[in-house]
């Protein structure tokens, strides 16, 4: 059996995925399990997608309830539950309309859109530049590729978009010094996910809001990774008392199913108009519905508030591994977004991790991620902590 699947695999997919050797068969909650029937706790979570775990009954029931009465119908018509869901992010965030899409790449290249838009429309032609920052991950379609902050990720598909600069994150001097005469907006994350766990001094993001504001630009948070509880706040800009214009989510808002959102205030949003953007599958209603139910299981069991002191116990415990280990440079994150920075390579780790059961992730070479579903046991903590203190044993992994 994985023998067969591993080599039609090979055969008929393109080769875009250093996969790692696990077929996965199914799960359930934080759990994994492979065609032998082994078990791993998942601290990986389809990438921070997964914050109510693996075949969540209530999600699962929804999708199968919706899928009886209606999978698509074209944007051309409406439908109760886009209304429904759009109605939730507006009545819980600063936001006031709300564009659907498939993908969190898809809800930047909108925000990239309607920002330029917007400037068009009140007759400012030459606002069309968008400043980033240096190590951000924004998506992989061109739009979103050329805001990316990475260059390993361009590589070999160049030229990018035009329009597009970088200054370092967590830099405000960076930022006070830009010319800003030509730029329409400013993109960040509140926290880098991709670029290693990045959080930004307290301040930081209220002055980046200062400059935006006496400049007359705009300032777009892209909380794909960071928003729907994942670092104890239901979107991370609350954690800094700042406010955007825009906002792009994905990832946790269907906990698995394809969707994409952004989120804008009115005035900027207006300038959208009928046939400006535009998005097929966008906001159907059988992944409308899923998230949905997401979103009632949020605010039902307190999901947000879990988040944030299981986080809290989570920092604890890496820290006292750091104190026992000289490997170990930092511990840095929110919630259940973290990141232990090493000394040495961390993709070992994740080889030896998966092989005792525990699935983990590595990102800049040397930084260990860990983005459990948030529904995670402090039990299911303290084995992996166990199991990273026993291999970080030997420094010659």
């Amino acid at each position: 059996m994985i023998k067969d699947i591993k080599d039609r695999a090979d055969s008929v997919l393109v080769k875009t995925y250093k996969r790692f050797p696990l077929f996965v068969k199914e799960g359930s909650g934080c759990r994994l399990w492979d065609y032998d029937g082994k078990e791993y706790i998942d601290f990986v979570a389809g990438i921070a997608v997964c914050n109510l775990g693996h075949a969540n009954p209530e999600i699962a029931d929804a999708v199968c309830k919706q899928a009886k009465k209606l999978f698509h119908v074209s944007n051309l018509y409406y439908t109760k539950p886009q209304v429904d869901l759009a109605s939730w992010l507006v009545k819980n965030s600063f936001g006031d309309r709300v564009f659907f899409c498939n993908s969190g790449t898809e809800a930047v290249e909108c925000a990239i859109k309607l920002v330029r838009r917007y400037f068009v429309l009140k007759g400012e032609t030459n606002r069309y530049k968008i400043l980033s920052m240096e190590k951000s991950f924004h998506g992989r379609t061109m739009g979103a590729l050329s805001a990316t902050g990475q260059e390993k990720l361009k590589q070999g598909f160049y030229p990018v978009l035009d329009g597009f600069d970088f200054i370092p994150f967590n830099d405000i001097d960076a930022l006070k010094t830009k010319d800003l005469t030509d730029v329409c907006a400013v993109i960040v994350e509140p926290v880098q996910g991709e670029g290693g766990v990045c959080c930004p001094d307290e301040d930081y993001l209220q002055k980046v809001r200062e400059i935006c504001n006496k400049a007359g630009i705009l300032l777009i948070f892209d909380e794909i990774q960071t928003g729907m509880g994942r670092t104890g706040k239901l979107f991370c800009y609350e954690h800094y008392n700042v406010v955007p214009d825009i906002m792009t989510l994905a990832k946790a808002l269907g906990n698995g199913v394809p969707i994409g959102a952004m989120v804008a205030v009115s005035d900027i949003a207006d300038a959208f108009t009928p046939g400006a953007h535009a998005s097929t599958f966008g906001g159907s209603p059988i992944i409308t519905a899923s998230a949905l139910k997401v979103a009632e299981i949020f605010e039902r069991d307190n999901i947000v508030g879990k988040c944030k002191k299981t986080g809290e116990y989570f920092v604890k415990q890496l820290e006292h591994l750091k104190s026992k280990h000289k490997c170990i440079v930092d511990v840095r994150g929110k919630g259940l977004l973290l990141g232990m920075k090493l000394n040495i390579a961390g993709n070992t780790i994740v080889n030896r991790c998966m092989e005792k059961g525990f699935l983990i992730n590595c990102i800049q070479e040397n930084i260990l991620r860990f983005i459990p579903p948030l529904i995670i046991e402090r039990e299911d903590i303290d084995a992996l902590i166990s199991c990273l203190d026993s291999l970080l044993q030997n420094e010659n992994l």
